[in-house]
């Protein structure tokens, strides 16, 4: 039976239901979505520690490497990395008794792990904040509203222990990672007042706010503010459609020396602009043979609902990502013949 905890906190039923799943020993994975980002290291591990403090056997298993800026949180040293230390990882998923995904809620987002954890016989519990959920998970605690799926592990871990007193030093440095990344440092609609005071908890609980920000955004490259700048200078303004977008290709990568994570926010500088409420940013990767694009936007017009549409992905009403198989000319092309049908609703 699926236990349903879509658009809602916790209900008891679910609450019952995880009590006596962790009543017992258990060797548990969790799953981050392919290409983890600050919510999805964040989240899983700052569960990771809290079911490591409870007793349990548990390990995090990544689908493909992330960001060296999110190296530093603690407990990243035990995670393992699918694509790099396989063997390892598929003895871990083979013998796991529970699966935890977070962060995603399609078993599509996590690339070559799919088939593996679809032939897993054993309960999932599913934690995640992105629309349209599929229900391969027997426990899901989905909520659209929430800021992040870092904000919903603080919520799982208020509603399975009865309280947050259980929340270490090391889980808050997690999952206040994930909700600073995932806000854009607290400034997206998303961001609510129990935010906020999930955020004031965490710090009081040891959270190094302020470091955990230099950790994340004051340690670029040279290389990246060069990339950065290549990217800035791509940058095509259609003002007739609120609309800027950036390009890079993968020559233009290659030639800085282009590193997992390089690009994060860049999309983000495309709303900085006066009257510009459609972000995007076309990134080219000749490893997977696509066009990998990220969707940004500000008020109603749905972003999500763009690149479920037309671009094979989806996520928020304001930030979304997906993908072409065209060429990035092709893409870029096809993109701006899409735009007189969104004229209206992009209008500032």
């Amino acid at each position: 039976m699926v236990l349903n905890c879509i658009f809602g906190a916790m209900n008891f039923e679910t609450i019952v239901a995880v009590r006596k799943l962790l009543a017992k020993p258990q060797k548990i994975v969790i799953v981050p979505h392919k290409n983890p980002d600050g919510d999805a290291i964040g989240s899983t591990l700052g569960l990771w520690h809290y079911l490591k403090k409870m007793g349990q056997d548990a390990v995090v298993v990544v689908p493909n490497d992330y960001p060296k800026f999110l190296k530093w949180m603690p407990g990243s040293g035990d995670i393992l990395n699918f694509e790099r230390e396989n063997a390892q990882a598929r003895s871990k998923i083979n013998g796991a008794t529970l699966i935890f995904t977070l962060d995603f809620n399609h078993l599509g987002r996590i690339g070559q792990m799919e088939k593996i954890l679809e032939e897993a016989n054993v309960p999932f519990v599913m934690i995640d904040h992105h629309q349209a959920p599929s229900e391969y998970a027997d426990i899901m605690y989905s909520d659209v509203n929430m800021s992040s799926t870092c904000e919903m592990v603080y919520n799982f871990i208020e509603a399975v222990d009865g309280g947050t007193d259980g929340i270490t030093t090391e889980i808050a440095n997690c999952l206040y990672t994930g909700i600073m990344t995932d806000t854009g440092s607290f400034k997206f609609r998303s961001t609510t007042g129990r935010t906020h005071r999930v955020v004031a908890d965490l710090i009081d609980k040891g959270a190094e706010n302020t470091e955990i920000h230099h950790r994340v955004y004051d340690t670029n490259t040279p290389a990246r503010l060069h990339l950065l700048g290549c990217a800035l200078k791509n940058m095509v303004i259609l003002e007739k459609y609120s609309t800027a977008y950036i390009t890079l290709s993968q020559e233009e990568l290659d030639a800085h020396d282009f590193q997992k994570g390089d690009t994060e926010g860049f999309v983000n500088y495309g709303l900085t602009l006066e009257g510009i409420r459609f972000a995007v940013i076309f990134i080219e990767n000749h490893e997977e043979g696509i066009i990998k694009i990220s969707f940004r936007s500000i008020g109603d017009f749905s972003v999500n609902e763009f690149a479920r549409k037309h671009f094979e992905g989806g996520g928020h009403n304001n930030a979304a990502g997906g993908r072409s198989s065209l060429s990035l000319t092709e893409t870029v092309a096809r993109f701006e013949s899409l735009l007189p049908n969104y004229q209206e609703l992009l209008k500032p």
